[in-house]
């Protein structure tokens, strides 16, 4: 009798099927079964939908995942899960575990690694956990607010909307439009101006300098001018209008005499009276003074 049979064919072929199909489930599931792994245990307070398989990293890279999500009836506060992490990693004293989840509902384990080197905790140990709230925490946390900001927004745009409405805000723009024209044509002349001045401001600058050297050379020749014997002939100059102006003052000179002789002032002036009246009577009879005859006959 052969042991071989068909029958004992197909069953080999099914429990080779089953033993696949378990650990193809495990592996799809992120379970290795051929790399060495240490169970820890991380305690939450809430796992916020971690399930088994669920993937455990470290500083962005996979180092193992979810075993098991233990949770205790007696004591429904703690939540203890059970992670397959990778031999190879040493973890320190002071880690710590963060669950995160994205945008769309995945949830992942991140363990936040200690410092401290000189201590390493051995598989077994528990590590202490919380949830990240993440970017939908940091958006849960903005709601209320926004909430509290939508009746100013409705009171604000109502406020634009009457503001936009009224006619003098058309006005104005319009005015702001005719100043901005304003400005584009004052600020064309500007530059105009400006060109003016850029052509002109080498000639104006050789100007200067012209008139800086003129004032250099008048510096020099004040600087060459002797001052001592110029105040010396300003001095004497002085004196001598001083002489003068006592000469006048006094009653020695002619001039003095001049200006204080009252009979010479009223002798002079009673020949011009009689030097008026005498061209007065010779203009009136012109013929008294002067005779013209041809016969030689005189008029009296």
């Amino acid at each position: 009798m052969k042991f071989f049979t068909k029958e004992v064919k197909i069953a080999i072929v099914a429990i080779i099927g089953l033993i696949v199909l378990f650990y193809g489930l495990n592996f799809l599931k992120g379970l290795s079964f051929l790399s060495a792994e240490n169970i820890y245990y991380i305690k939450f307070k809430d796992v916020s939908g971690l399930a088994q398989s669920s993937p455990i990293y470290a500083n962005g890279y996979r180092v193992g995942v979810v075993k098991e999500v233990l949770f205790d009836y007696d004591n429904p506060q703690d939540v203890k899960v059970a992670v397959d992490i990778e031999e190879k990693l040493q973890i320190p004293n002071g880690t710590s575990a963060e669950i995160v989840s994205d945008m769309l509902g995945n949830v992942q384990v991140n363990l936040l690694i200690g410092d401290d080197r000189s201590h390493m905790l051995q598989p077994g140990s528990t590590l202490p956990g919380e949830v990240s709230e993440g970017a939908l925490g940091q958006v849960k946390k903005m709601i209320p607010t926004i909430e509290k900001m939508l009746p100013k927004l409705d009171s604000i745009m109502a406020s634009l909307n009457t503001l936009m409405a009224d006619p003098a805000i058309a006005h104005s723009l319009h005015n702001v439009e005719h100043v901005t024209a304003n400005l584009t044509t004052s600020t064309r002349e500007l530059n105009t101006l400006m060109a003016q001045l850029n052509r002109e401001v080498p000639s104006m600058t050789q100007r200067a300098n012209k008139l800086f050297d003129n004032a250099n050379v008048v510096a020099e020749n004040l600087n060459k001018v002797d001052v001592e014997q110029t105040m010396r002939k300003v001095n004497t100059t002085l004196e001598n209008v001083e002489q003068f102006t006592s000469q006048l003052n006094s009653n020695n000179g002619s001039l003095g005499l001049l200006m204080r002789d009252q009979s010479l002032y009223n002798n002079l002036n009673n020949t011009m009276l009689s030097a008026d009246s005498l061209l007065t009577n010779l203009r009136e009879h012109p013929k008294r003074y002067v005779h013209f005859s041809i016969f030689g006959k005189k008029d009296k």
